[in-house]
């Protein structure tokens, strides 16, 4: 950071957003109460994941990609095992890509009802928490935990395919939580996304222009939210994807706004891909044929990502012919949209930054590692 004027101050901002419990600083220069520059802090979380990857074997590791983004533990799951698995020239059953599909989408709406919550809860809007945070997240708990016994860290999807199909009676009830879901999208409008005060809050509000998007190496709703149309799902269609039918929302102006509006719109969208598979889930195994034990990919490297809730995640990962990755590496949204804040903060006010930085949803067990 550039040194101060004599009207300048630095503030050490946070903890403010309720991801970053006394894990993120982020050092504001201030003149006045207009933010002049900005520097994140991070590291404070780090706990060696992709070190520890050295010493787990392949399958042990998975557990581990739970506790990257924890509110999207399936997806970051689901990212791990499909580069282990190029590796490995496996071939996943249909029931199971399926069921990654449904799982994925699920998990992938509960963790946009956090942000939604939680944004709302930056900006003083409580009841809007209550919902999406104890009421609809909930329900797509309900569901992980009868599906695989967890709620939080499930390791749900394995190297090969997933670990259990779904139970009697589960499939009926993921349908009228969709049906649910759907209905209180309405609600939300009307409690949060078009109400006053919150759109004088979040409307043009840390303004992010497409190409400093691209160039910050934005991904996912923070980049569409700045009128990129990008998603993994559709550009480059991994897993059962190229079988559904949904849409890619976009921004206009890149605003706070935009940002918010994409979580709401992708939810959407994640409802319509998750009643399509519910209706065509196949019969069949869950599980490739994959050794149970002394699993040793052959040596070589591969890549996989997918369009985490975050936005891309990709797993990178060397075998030298091992039980355990040589070195593996995760390509972290959460981390590269961070990077963003110094140039967005810049020009607004100290009560804006709060907004900023919940609009950016980041989750510091994906920055730090």
């Amino acid at each position: 950071m550039e040194r101060l004027s004599e009207h300048e101050l630095l503030l050490n901002m946070g903890p403010q957003h309720p991801s970053t419990h006394g894990v993120l600083r982020v050092v504001l220069k201030l003149d006045g109460e207009v933010v002049t520059g900005a520097v994140p802090d991070v590291g404070y979380l780090h706990r060696g994941v992709e070190k520890l990857a050295e010493n787990r074997t392949y399958p042990q590791f998975v557990i581990l990609t739970d506790r990257n983004d924890y509110l999207a533990a399936m997806l970051n799951n689901w990212g791990y095992c499909l580069s282990v698995e190029k590796l490995l020239k496996v071939e996943i059953p249909q029931r199971a890509e399926f069921l990654r599909v449904i799982t994925g989408e699920l998990d992938r709406i509960a963790s946009h009802l956090v942000f939604i919550g939680t944004f709302g809860l930056d900006l003083g809007a409580f009841t809007p928490f209550l919902y999406a945070f104890g009421r609809e997240r909930e329900m797509v708990l309900d569901l992980f935990e009868q599906l695989c016994g967890a709620r939080l860290t499930y390791s749900y999807v394995r190297i090969g395919g997933v670990s259990h199909d779904v139970p009697e009676g589960w499939i009926e009830k993921a349908k009228k939580f969709i049906v649910h879901m759907r209905g209180c999208l309405k609600e939300y409008d009307d409690l949060l996304s078009y109400n006053p005060i919150f759109l004088d809050r979040t409307k043009g509000i840390g303004v992010l222009s497409a190409s400093k998007a691209v160039a910050y190496g934005l991904t996912g709703p923070n980049l569409r939210a700045s009128g990129v149309k990008s998603d993994l799902r559709e550009l480059d269609p991994y897993g059962v994807y190229s079988q559904f039918e949904f849409d890619v929302p976009t921004g206009e102006k890149g605003d706070c706004w935009d940002r918010y509006m994409m979580r709401r719109h992708e939810i959407e969208q994640s409802c319509r891909i998750v009643e399509q598979a519910l209706d065509r889930l196949p019969a069949g195994d869950i599980m490739g044929k994959v050794p149970k034990v002394n699993l040793r990919p052959p040596a070589g490297e591969s890549y996989a990502q997918i369009e985490g809730a975050r936005g891309w995640l990709g797993y990178y990962v060397i075998s030298d012919g091992g039980t355990s990755p040589y070195r593996l590496h995760v390509r972290a949204p959460s981390f590269i949209n961070l990077a963003v804040m110094g140039e967005i903060l810049k020009g607004w006010k100290v009560a804006d930054a709060v907004a900023i930085l919940g609009s950016i949803d980041i989750v510091l067990g994906e920055v730090d590692r």
